[in-house]
């Protein structure tokens, strides 16, 4: 790519599923943007648009900008799975259940459009370009509470290794019923022992078979 996307490109990218990347615009659009490198055609109906990692980056530079106020997830619209720990929680009601859910049925189908056998069981590109997130959005989705400022929880971190997040619990019971999840989700995990600490900690990683 050598020139950046028109306006209404752009648009087009902005408004992709934070979460799968699937595309709306009218057939030029999509057909510009797939001869840009930033979009693929999926080659089985309905053969919908979606964006590649390069569409991918153009995207998250532009809702990684900061915002005034409140909280970035809220703001731009881009939904963000809770790792644990964090300054801005966003509202734990309905809502925030329901956004969850979709999020996570919108990165099955993302399995489903990317993985070349069509495998949902098995994490996908995204996933693994998204280790952190990937891995929260599976814990949240299953009921795992993430640890608050004031409150226990999973905290999911990333790690030196290149694919693999660590995620910490405040017990061993609660730390096993998140490798159950992960492992269902198609993680490997493995408990490990803090050299330091000699907590307990999983090293999760995305399974490729």
């Amino acid at each position: 790519m050598t020139r950046p996307p028109t306006a209404a490109q752009r648009r087009v990218i902005d408004t992709a599923d934070p979460v799968t990347g699937r595309l709306k615009g009218t057939e030029t659009q999509l057909a510009a943007l797939v001869g840009r490198g930033l979009a693929f055609r999926h080659p089985r109906p309905p053969h919908d648009h979606f964006l590649t990692p390069a569409g991918h980056r153009i995207r998250e530079q532009a809702t990684a900008t900061p915002e005034p106020a409140g909280d970035t997830a809220t703001a731009t619209g881009v939904f963000t799975a809770r790792v644990g720990g964090e300054e801005e929680i966003p509202d734990a009601g309905p809502s925030r259940v329901r956004e969850v859910h979709s999020a996570w049925q919108g990165l099955l189908e993302l399995r489903r459009m990317t993985n070349p056998d069509g495998a949902t069981d098995r994490p996908c590109g995204w996933e693994r370009t998204h280790l952190v997130q990937a891995a929260a959005l599976a814990l949240e989705a299953a009921g795992h509470h993430p640890a608050g400022q004031d409150t226990e929880g999973y905290r999911v971190r990333a790690t030196p290794q290149p694919e693999a997040v660590a995620v910490r619990a405040p017990d061993g019971e609660t730390l096993r019923a998140c490798a159950a999840t992960l492992e269902r989700a198609g993680w490997q995990a493995g408990e490990h022992t803090d050299p330091r600490t000699r907590a307990r900690y999983l090293l999760a990683s995305p399974r490729r078979t």
